[in-house]
């Protein structure tokens, strides 16, 4: 059978463009993408990127509190001006919209502006009726923010929906502890806004290492956000221009806007994907083997799509190997076991890579090593802010399982941590690393004595309802 193409690709995101790119440009496919919205993706367009950026503003004020600290003479940072912040913000994205197209049309990939479904194993259908047919069909279509299902939450934001605000609003709260919900939290306290974040669990960031967890839900708290734990909304109502919010607790007040950040789900609905045979997961995800194959052999799927580990790296490894597996015959899998990963909160970041201390205490016997301190730039403006570093080490092997830190950069330094444990490294080749001083990753190489020993019996496991 002749196809029109050897590879179709919906989804123009991170993942679905480096399969695209990857295929075509290094093993001579002939490939078509449809992208129904913006190229470039959650992450590009309406996640990392922008957020990022968001994190940057809001960390004026704080820097100029600490200039203040080291002896500058100034009052602050100034009014914020969000409409100016915007317009550079949206230039900036355009840009990158602009480098993932021109990078897609330099491999020459055939570009399709509009939503594509299945119509079957080998056939995609575009939204103007236009049937193309494919040897091999990729699904890259991510995901989109899940509502919680309670009363009047279409009077609610998404996450989506904070970079296209045209006013800050003066009173906001975010419902969610998970990583959009806290960074959001962050970001519009430090903007100037009045920010209240409503959370079901006692601790934010479920499924984070708990001592980490209780560093960054203080943190929340110190920064001036209304943490409100094991609280949550029940119904909206429209009050004007505002909304009324209640609580399980019985509880109503009003805000400005609220933003739902209660978690996403994998954008597979109206792909056509159960009726082109398709196996599909609780949460609607498409389920997939190790190469990223699905339960029909001429479709795959990478990206958030699986519910995999839903990072943009992740995606990108994901697609790069299906395209160097299935066109360059270059057999790649992914390993999801060890990847690292960062929450942009300030002024610390969580940032994180293998076990955390209950996942390890449930594993067998390990060692714990903890350093809490006062990092030295923020110390000597008079912060009382502190930061905490992490190593669980298998007691018998004597292998580093996890790192945690909660400082300034943590991002920055787990990426380097990842690779050393990577490739299997002990306690013993992080101790004989010499420090560099002074800094706060030479924490991660003067532990010495482990702060306790875990996961002989249940007795001394770790609490994991932290």
């Amino acid at each position: 059978m002749t196809f029109d193409y050897d590879l179709f690709v919906i989804g123009g995101g991170s993942g679905g463009v480096r399969a695209a790119r990857i295929a075509a440009s290094e093993h001579g496919a002939r490939v078509g993408l449809a992208e129904e919205s913006r190229m470039g993706g959650t992450c590009v367009i309406r996640g990392c990127v922008p957020k990022k950026l968001m994190i940057f503003a809001s960390q004026a004020e704080a820097h100029a509190a600490e200039a203040r600290g080291y002896g500058w003479q100034t009052a602050g940072a100034g009014a914020f001006d969000w409409t100016m912040f915007r317009h550079k913000l949206d230039a900036e994205l355009t840009r990158l919209e602009g480098a993932y197209t021109g990078g897609l049309a330099a491999a020459n990939v055939d570009i399709h502006k509009q939503r594509a479904r299945l119509a079957d194993a080998h056939t995609v259908e575009l939204a103007d009726g236009q049937r193309l047919t494919a040897k091999h069909i990729l699904i890259a279509a991510g995901g989109r923010p899940a509502l919680p299902g309670i009363e009047g939450e279409e009077l609610g934001l998404i996450s989506d929906d904070l970079f296209l605000l045209e006013d800050l609003p003066g009173r906001v709260l975010v419902v969610g502890g998970g990583f959009i919900a806290c960074e959001f939290a962050t970001i519009l306290q430090g903007l100037g806004c009045q920010t209240t974040l409503s959370y079901r669990g006692d601790a934010v960031l479920r499924g984070f290492d708990g001592e980490m967890r209780r560093h960054a839900t203080e943190q929340l708290r110190m920064i001036g956000v209304d943490l409100r734990l094991e609280s949550n909304p029940v119904r909206l109502a429209a009050e004007g221009e505002a909304r009324r919010v209640d609580f399980a607790d019985g509880s109503s007040e009003v805000f400005d806007a609220v933003i739902f950040a209660t978690g996403r789900a994998p954008y597979t609905k109206g792909l056509g994907l159960e009726q082109a045979g398709v196996k599909l997961g609780r949460k609607g995800e498409i389920v997939v083997d190790e190469w990223s194959q699905s339960s029909v052999p001429s479709i795959y799927a990478v990206g958030d799509v699986t519910d995999r580990v839903n990072l943009t790296p992740v995606a990108i490894r994901e697609g790069h190997s299906f395209a160097d597996t299935v066109f360059g015959a270059k057999p790649r899998k992914v390993d999801h076991g060890l990847v690292a990963s960062a929450v942009y909160t300030r002024p610390h970041e969580l940032a994180t890579v293998g076990l955390t201390e209950e996942e390890a205490a449930a594993r067998g016997p390990a060692l714990i090593y903890v350093a809490s301190f006062r990092p030295m730039r923020s110390l000597f403006a008079g912060s009382d802010a502190r930061a905490a570093m992490k190593l669980i080490v298998d007691a018998e092997t004597d292998r580093v399982l996890g790192c945690h830190i909660f400082g300034p950069e943590a991002g920055e330094m787990i990426q380097m941590v990842a690779i050393p444990m990577g490739m299997g490294a002990t306690k013993a080749d992080f101790d004989a690393a010499i420090a560099v001083h002074p800094t706060l990753a030479e924490e991660l190489v003067t532990m010495r004595k482990p702060t306790r020993r875990i996961g002989d019996d249940n007795s001394d496991k770790a609490d994991a309802s932290a």
